[in-house]
């Protein structure tokens, strides 16, 4: 199945052209779901039809779906207690009502996120088009997987399953009671199902689709989702230039607004596959005014993109890691190797990243900017590195 996940600057109208996208596919005969994240039901608003909890078929082949995070924070608590219940016994703690339970910050994400798995992994259809939310938050969302797996195995190291017949004695010796038996099959569930997610976002058949206006601050917000793609391993696969004025709307005051939009559409072709929707002059509301802005459907996918590690032993003595950057600024990078780990943060994005298997028994030995590319030089260590006689 393939899945699109579009984003873009708030006020982009990237909400319109996911449903517009998801439209377009549906008649062509494609069975496609869309799924929104915004709690307002701008989705619905769009569509002309309201989405919500339950699934609604919109037209043929066409089926919305807007989660509702409350529910998933409900169920999610409920069988926390239910497992916990005997600490919470012996805390003399009151357990909550489902019916008093509000959602906390960070479970709109955790619903989109589930919602996005299982859509996937039901193959009900045969394209998922997700509305995601505007750039920053879009991507701090396509980061949580991979962040919340790493939190996991740094506090419940599944290595320590291990020891569980041991768990009672350790107990004893350390003075303090070990974590119980369900903990740990608490964090083995989550990360089965973050390493699920994860494999849906790494897919091939997953790609990214940028919407913005052509304007400064379109290009600027573009220059920023490509850098926060790119250090996530994604690149997009459409840019899509929304609310195109025609090119016959040159006289009066939408002269210089016509020459401003030009302007930024040129500098976007050089670097992106990109695509004009037009601007109908109103708010498309409706399948008739969705259809008429004539989005484009399913794209090939992108080339994957790859962070090879380069063999330079011979002439240089040196591995290098080439990591694709484009729109890095060398003002704004920064490294920092932590054991087996790279910190790379390019701007105000971070991602913590395993190094290569290769690489772990050499040491940093420099790293440059050059093209759009960060090159991290290694050494071998000689005292891990194995030697030839």
């Amino acid at each position: 199945m393939r899945t699109i996940l579009i984003t873009g600057p708030g006020g982009s109208g990237r909400t319109t052209v996911a449903a517009a996208t998801a439209l377009a596919a549906a008649r062509e005969g494609i069975r496609t779901l869309v799924l929104g994240t915004d709690r307002n039901d701008s989705l619905g608003a769009a569509l002309g039809t309201a989405t919500g909890p339950a699934p609604v078929a919109v037209a043929p082949g066409l089926t919305a779906w807007r989660p509702d995070p409350a529910a998933g924070f409900r169920q999610d608590l409920a069988r926390l207690q239910d497992r916990a219940s005997t600490v919470l016994d012996l805390l003399g703690a009151s357990p909550l009502d489902p019916g008093e339970l509000t959602p906390l910050p960070g479970a709109e994400e955790l619903a989109t996120l589930r919602a996005l798995r299982d859509a996937a992994l039901a193959e009900a259809h045969d394209l998922l088009v997700v509305d995601l939310p505007p750039v920053p938050h879009a991507l701090a969302l396509l980061a949580l997987p991979e962040e919340l797996r790493r939190y996991l195995r740094r506090l419940l190291p599944p290595e320590r399953q291990a020891a569980r017949a041991l768990r009672p004695v350790l107990g004893r010796l350390a003075g303090v009671p070990m974590p119980a038996e369900w903990l740990y099959e608490t964090a083995a569930r989550w990360d089965l199902e973050l390493a699920a997610l994860e494999a849906v976002l790494a897919d091939k058949g997953t790609t990214v689709r940028l919407v913005a206006e052509p304007s400064p601050a379109g290009l600027d917000a573009v220059h920023t989702a490509t850098l926060g793609l790119a250090l996530r391993g994604l690149r997009p696969d459409t840019l899509i230039a929304n609310r195109v004025l025609p090119e016959d709307a040159g006289d009066g005051w939408l002269a210089g607004p016509l020459a401003q939009q030009r302007k930024a559409v040129d500098e976007w072709d050089a670097a992106y596959d990109v695509r004009r929707v037009r601007h109908l002059g109103h708010d498309p509301r409706g399948t008739d005014d969705l259809a008429a802005l004539a989005v484009p459907v399913v794209e090939a996918a992108p080339a994957p993109v790859e962070w090879p590690v380069e063999d330079r032993l011979a002439a240089d003595g040196v591995l290098v890691w080439r990591i694709p950057l484009p729109g890095a600024v060398r003002e704004d990078l920064d490294l920092v190797r932590r054991g087996d780990e790279i910190v790379v943060t390019a701007a105000e994005f971070r991602r913590v990243v395993p190094l290569p298997s290769a690489l772990r028994r050499c040491t940093v030995a420099g790293a440059g900017l050059r093209e759009g590319e960060l090159r991290i030089r290694f050494e071998p260590d000689a005292q891990l590195w194995p030697r030839t006689p």
